[in-house]
């Protein structure tokens, strides 16, 4: 038997829509720019871009309906709505063709972002860690599982803040989808049970300020909101 030196941290979790299980979270990976008019949007072509890769920690996971401080060392606090793929069966360099039997279910997340930390790392070519993974930073709803039928190859994907719309999209829009995300991914590292894939943005990404209200969802897995509070 292990003796730790201190209690260890509390396993990080997803609710399971329907159901008293929770899915055990292990990693997030983050896909960026994998809608083209967010790309643009965000001053890049994506015609030229292979997926890329960032990460938060696990214990960044935020209950639906939360009310989030907003956060420090930021102006500029911006929200990136996303479809979230939970992984149940691990592997490394999964085809393609096999990569939705690796799929516990999807949801629906949103990417906090300190975005003016962002492009003051971009600038000096450094890594965006404190302006991706900083606390709180994953809000995620319920997960559906994929075994009662939930899929993600075409819906509606939104977000509104005080109930003015600011994204919309399909998911049909993604430059990689699911499967190709799942099996490009699995090149670089092992994905284990318990892993969870943030997809990418559409366009419409900007600044939340304390007091606004978020509201989004993903057509046939739901919907997700949350409560931006002072500093």
């Amino acid at each position: 038997m292990t003796h730790f030196a201190f209690p260890p941290a509390a396993q990080a979790s997803v609710a399971i829509a329907g159901e008293p299980a929770r899915f055990p979270v292990r990693r997030i990976y983050c896909v960026g720019r994998n809608y083209a008019e967010h790309s643009r949007e965000m001053g890049h072509n994506p015609e030229k871009e292979v997926p890329f890769f960032f990460s938060k920690p696990a214990d960044a996971v935020v209950e639906t309906g939360a009310t989030i401080p907003y956060p420090p060392e930021t102006q500029n606090l911006h929200h990136e709505i996303e479809l979230v793929i939970a992984i149940r069966v691990g592997g490394a360099d999964i085809p393609v063709d096999r990569a939705l039997s690796h799929v516990f279910g999807y949801g629906v997340g949103i990417d906090l972002t300190r975005r003016d930390l962002q492009g003051v790392a971009k600038a000096a070519g450094r890594p965006w860690d404190l302006a991706k993974g900083f606390d709180l930073s994953a809000p995620i709803a319920p997960l559906h599982r994929a075994d009662n039928g939930a899929t993600a190859q075409q819906g509606r994907i939104w977000l509104a803040v005080n109930g003015v719309e600011k994204q919309s999209g399909d998911l049909t829009d993604m430059i990689w989808p699911v499967a190709d995300i799942i099996a490009f991914l699995s090149r670089s590292v092992t994905l284990q049970p318990g892993d969870l894939i943030m997809t990418g943005t559409p366009a419409g990404v900007g600044p939340l300020v304390p007091g606004d209200q978020v509201t989004g969802g993903i057509d046939g897995l739901g919907a997700i909101s949350l409560t931006i509070a002072a500093r």
